[in-house]
């Protein structure tokens, strides 16, 4: 009996369904809180400003972990890191539920922005470990799976809002429930890769000569990714008068479409080439944030959310395959130096986006997204596995 569960055991959990319940796992937790900030927003009374501020010190934590937890997945192994940086990122989305007051708000939110980062970058090294052993390009599946979290975190706040649960019970059940499943998924042994090469290396590594503009196409779609999760319930309120439920859709339906697309990722990226497929998704996303900003009804502005979900889908793990064949520098360091610029975007992105709202209004701070969805066609060449090699 014990030799079939055992047999059960290693046909359900593969090295891609353990990497891919931890992209699951931080997509859904980062879902879970972005579909409650209108509730956070109202329960400490924060203006746009002020909320931006909170999310800039949220942005901050994020910062400071990247070059620490990869320097602890290189020396301590990636997929250990990960599940002991996962159970913190759970710790972390519950205490902010707790949070009394504005003050300790922001410590938890500099705390679950460390959290966040730290597991986006140890489980994006596992990825690029399970994918180089696979033989076979593998990314964009395991961004999928991000994405597919976040819809299920942020549809769980859906189910939360309209049952009327509170913040503290829904963050409790939720994250335990992703934690539990995720968990029995991910913990299969998986020896990671270990060294000890980066003492030399500067511990912040930004992007040099061309690998800056391949950071920077990852900026431009990871700071539409961020804003659509911390401000797409909020611009549904105030811009096409949803109601709190209703407006958790917005990132929720932004999710799907982002998760439907990067499984077939690959597939358009073989038959478009990069140039091509990164071009035809700036305009995609431009055009869908301009729908957003151009309408005020709910559901032009769902549509337009859909499509710039559809567009940022592959630019992420377009920009990490061009870091990876870049012959200037180690792929390490290429990888976590275009990282840092593109999770930067996610994170830094939702204060700007808070920043510009206060000055102006929120749909002139979304016209921002679509500007930088164009600068993406105009510097997608730079994504040419070519150039890598020039």
């Amino acid at each position: 009996m014990s030799d079939a569960l055992t047999t059960k055991k290693r046909i359900w959990r593969t090295p891609w369904r353990a990497v891919s319940a931890m992209f699951i796992l931080n997509g859904a937790l980062f879902g879970i809180w972005a579909s409650r900030i209108p509730a956070v927003a109202t329960r400490h009374d924060l203006a746009p400003g002020q909320l931006g501020v909170l999310l800039l010190l949220m942005a901050a934590g994020a910062i400071v972990s990247f070059p620490l937890a990869g320097r602890a997945a290189d020396r301590l192994g990636s997929a250990a890191i990960t599940r002991h940086i996962a159970l913190a990122y759970i710790l972390s989305l519950i205490v902010i539920a707790l949070m009394p007051n504005v003050w300790l708000l922001g410590v938890a939110l500099f705390l679950f922005g460390m959290a966040h980062g730290a597991m986006d970058v140890a489980m994006n090294v596992w990825a690029a470990e399970v994918e180089r052993k696979s033989g076979r390009p593998l990314m964009s599946s395991f961004h999928a799976m991000f994405s597919f979290g976040a819809g299920l975190g942020a549809a769980s706040g859906y189910v939360a809002a309209s049952a009327n649960l509170s913040m503290q019970f829904h963050f409790i059940l939720a994250a335990g429930l992703f934690g539990a499943v995720t968990f029995w998924f991910s913990s299969i042994g998986w020896i990671s890769e270990k060294t000890d090469s980066i003492k030399a290396s500067p511990v912040f590594s930004l992007p040099k000569g061309p690998l800056f503009f391949v950071g920077f196409i990852a900026f431009c779609a990871s700071i539409g990714e961020g804003a659509m999760a911390d401000w797409s319930a909020i611009f549904l309120v105030e811009v096409a008068r949803a109601n709190d439920a209703n407006a958790a859709l917005g990132y929720t339906l932004f999710s799907l479409a982002m998760v439907l697309t990067r499984l077939v990722g690959d597939r358009i990226i073989v038959a478009l080439g990069p140039v091509s497929a990164a071009r035809l998704a700036g305009l995609v996303a431009a055009s869908g944030s301009a729908l957003a900003v151009i309408s005020a009804e709910y559901l032009p502005v769902l549509l337009g959310f859909a499509l710039m979900g559809i567009g940022y889908a592959v630019v992420m793990p377009l920009a990490f395959s061009r870091a990876a064949n870049d012959s200037r520098h180690g792929q390490g360091q290429a990888i976590a130096s275009v990282a840092t610029l593109g999770y930067g975007g996610m994170l830094l992105g939702p204060p700007l986006i808070g920043f510009a709202a206060e000055a102006t209004s929120i749909r002139f701070a979304f016209l921002i997204l679509c500007g930088l969805a164009l600068a993406i066609v105009v510097l997608a060449k730079i994504l040419d596995s070519s150039a890598a090699e020039a």
